[in-house]
């Protein structure tokens, strides 16, 4: 393949206009962290129960899809597939900017993120938090260096070996991810050994809806050729995540079914939780999976690129539903202390905690969003990231 990569074109006026758009989102949502610093968390729909809120959905979905984005990379390096090989630098770039986005919603909500330092200088190993720093900030870096190799071509020798470690780096970095819930014994709905295998599929799914969604606007708005091979292939593979993720999704509540101690936490989830069984059955499930699946393989839509581009804005959509049910109907869930009896006390035990997000909360997760939009928009002007024609003559070798 003779593939010639260049920076992005198009018209200032577009670019300033983009720029711009997502430059405001991304101020917005610093005010709202400035507001959540100043006034405190008391302003904020979180509380001593529900500890971790709206920002956390954003933050956990962008940590997850960042490591997920890194699989179209990882299919050129470790599994060999040249095919792949042009579309891995703008896989990099794309992991490096949702960890970015992530991360600063994270630690925007801390209240004080002053006090980051402490809990950079001082670990406790025992916690999953402190595992994260360095699977975090090893993210960052391994990601840096396979951009590196994959543009200097004195660089290129090293490019499988440090894609196989970014590969089995960004499985540790997911599996951790899932596994701050899955150790968590304090609530039901965590504690489950399901939930790292589950989060590394989740992964593949929202990174490539979301790399999908960036390389069609991307060549879109450049006017640059874009095969029907690169988007057949990628939307197949789409269609075989949400469908691994949908697997999961059916295994961990099956399990929790079959055990006695969960029905009760199943019928909150899934039958008469309030708002949770409707996010869970309209959003992760129809929305988020059986919606996609219809658009990427029924005969009337599976050929239609905008089709393909629904699909992927519907995975995304479905994604934020899933962590909004598993990260905060997990915690609205009361821990029965002691089964078979009622309990009640002044500190909300044995009753269903409400939450309620606030616009603030929602801004700081947006904000996030955007920031990663403005890393990716920023380094696709001024770096060479795109190959110049992704035409079918260009990648596909029995074209």
């Amino acid at each position: 393949m003779q593939i010639t990569f260049r920076e992005l074109e198009g018209s200032n006026k577009s670019f300033y206009g983009l720029l711009g758009g997502l430059g405001l989102l991304a101020v917005i949502g610093l005010f709202a962290a400035w507001q959540m610093e100043h006034y405190g968390h008391i302003i904020t729909g979180m509380t001593n129960q529900i500890v971790w809120g709206m920002p956390h959905v954003f933050a956990v979905f962008l940590i997850v899809a960042a490591s997920g984005v890194l699989n179209v990379a990882s299919i050129a390096t470790v599994f060999g597939k040249k095919f792949y090989k042009p579309l891995a630098p703008l896989s990099a770039l794309l992991a490096i900017a949702l960890l970015a986005g992530g991360l600063m919603v994270l630690m925007l909500d801390l209240g004080r993120s002053d006090r980051l330092i402490v809990a950079m200088t001082h670990f406790n190993f025992k916690s999953v938090f402190a595992w994260n720093v360095f699977l975090y900030s090893g993210f960052f870096t391994l990601a840096a260096a396979y951009i590196w190799s994959m543009m200097d071509r004195n660089m290129v020798p090293y490019n499988k070996t440090i894609g196989y470690a970014a590969f089995f780096w960004r499985l540790s970095l997911t599996t951790g991810t899932g596994s701050i819930f899955g150790f968590l014994v304090a609530r039901q709905a965590y504690d489950s050994a399901l939930l790292a295998p589950m989060f590394i599929i989740m992964s593949f799914s929202y990174g490539l809806a979301i790399y999908l969604l960036v390389l069609m606007a991307a060549y879109g708005c450049s006017k640059r050729p874009l095969g029907d091979a690169v988007i057949r292939r990628l939307k197949n593979l789409l269609g075989v995540f949400i469908g691994a993720t949908l697997y999961f999704v059916l295994v961990y509540h099956m399990t929790n079914i079959y055990f006695t101690k969960q029905h009760g936490l199943e019928r909150f989830i899934l039958l008469n939780g309030g708002v949770y069984p409707l996010l869970f059955w309209l959003g992760q499930v129809f929305v988020g999976a059986v919606l996609p699946l219809f658009l990427l393989y029924a005969p009337i839509t599976r050929q239609s690129r905008k089709a393909v581009a629904l699909a992927c804005l519907l995975v995304v959509l479905g994604g934020l539903a899933q962590m909004y049910v598993t990260i905060i109907g997990g915690q609205a869930y009361p821990l029965p202390l002691f089964p078979g009896m009622t309990v009640s006390s002044s500190f909300f035990d044995g009753v269903v905690h409400p939450y309620s997000p606030s616009l603030v909360e929602t801004m700081l997760g947006i904000g996030g969003m955007a920031v990663a939009g403005v890393i990716v928009v920023i380094a696709l002007r001024v770096l060479r990231f795109l190959p110049e024609s992704l035409d079918d003559s260009v990648v596909d070798p029995h074209h």
